[in-house]
């Protein structure tokens, strides 16, 4: 495993991660206080959520690339309800000039309408009149609680020639990661990798958020990996709050490694960004 081959921390690959990563946000109603913790023109992904649905999502990404902000938003198919709505939310995009746009699937467990995957609604997205300059789709390192891990990688397989780039669920090991990135090329998908990993996690505020929520999203996107165990073995053995420094360290070497060819890192910030920004920087020093 090259892992153990390449085990000691590169510090121009911990700086290059970190410049450039993306943080993703929940588009709820601290959203732009979340936002002003961040650096200006930072590249911000916004979630699809649950409770609001994708209406909420459009509105917050005109008002973030309004206020200069790189922002991709997330398109998930499930809960988009035929190809005029999806039609209307790309020219609504693409006149606030998105160039960016993420397509998951979705957790809704019934699509609201024609799409029931991100491959139905990427066939039809190629047809219309808007053209996005990159396309993300999802990457699981550790698998899915429902899906099959040969059903995952046929489903990649499917939507690679319509994107640009991956993006992986929360995974809280870089050799696992590493691992998957492996067997991901070994198949002959050769796109840039977004490595999504967990930002600062404050377990009381974790914990505020999802009562907020219904113990909503915040949880929602834990249980969408096996990882979740390692997470709060991890939280409590830091005796409350989780730093990604092992993963930043653990992957950091193969930064500039074409072979794995690592875009960066997609943090899920849990709308916690003040911590991750502190941690961010201090690293960053």
């Amino acid at each position: 495993m090259a892992l153990g081959a390449q085990s000691a921390v590169d510090q121009d690959g911990v700086s290059n991660l970190l410049r450039g990563a993306r943080f993703e946000l929940m588009p709820f109603d601290s959203f732009n206080d979340e936002l002003e913790s961040l650096p200006a023109g930072s590249s911000i992904a916004i979630t699809t959520s649950p409770q609001l649905g994708i209406e909420q999502t459009v509105e917050r990404a005109e008002e973030a690339a309004a206020q200069g902000y790189e922002v991709v938003p997330h398109i998930a198919a499930r809960y988009v309800e035929d190809e005029a709505q999806l039609a209307s939310i790309a020219e609504r995009l693409s006149d606030a000039g998105v160039n960016d746009v993420f397509i998951p699937g979705g957790d809704r467990e019934e699509p609201a309408g024609e799409f029931t995957s991100a491959y139905d609604l990427l066939e039809v997205l190629d047809e219309l009149p808007y053209s996005f300059e990159d396309i993300g789709i999802t990457g699981y390192p550790e698998g899915h609680d429902f899906i099959e891990d040969e059903e995952l990688a046929m489903a990649m397989d499917q939507k690679a020639p319509h994107a640009t780039y991956i993006v992986t669920q929360l995974c809280y090991d870089p050799e696992t990661i590493l691992e998957w990135v492996e067997s991901t090329r070994e198949r002959g998908v050769d796109l840039p990798i977004e490595i999504g990993i967990p930002g600062v996690m404050n377990y009381q505020k974790l914990l505020q958020i999802s009562q907020k929520v219904g113990v909503g999203d915040s949880i929602r996107f834990l249980r969408k990996t096996t990882g979740v165990f390692e997470f709060v073995r991890q939280l409590i053995g830091s005796r409350g709050v989780y730093e990604p420094d092992d993963l930043i360290n653990g992957l950091s070497p193969y930064v500039e490694d074409e072979y794995y060819n690592i875009r960066g890192v997609h943090i899920y910030t849990f709308n916690q960004t003040p911590d991750l920004e502190s941690w961010r920087q201090t690293r960053l020093a």
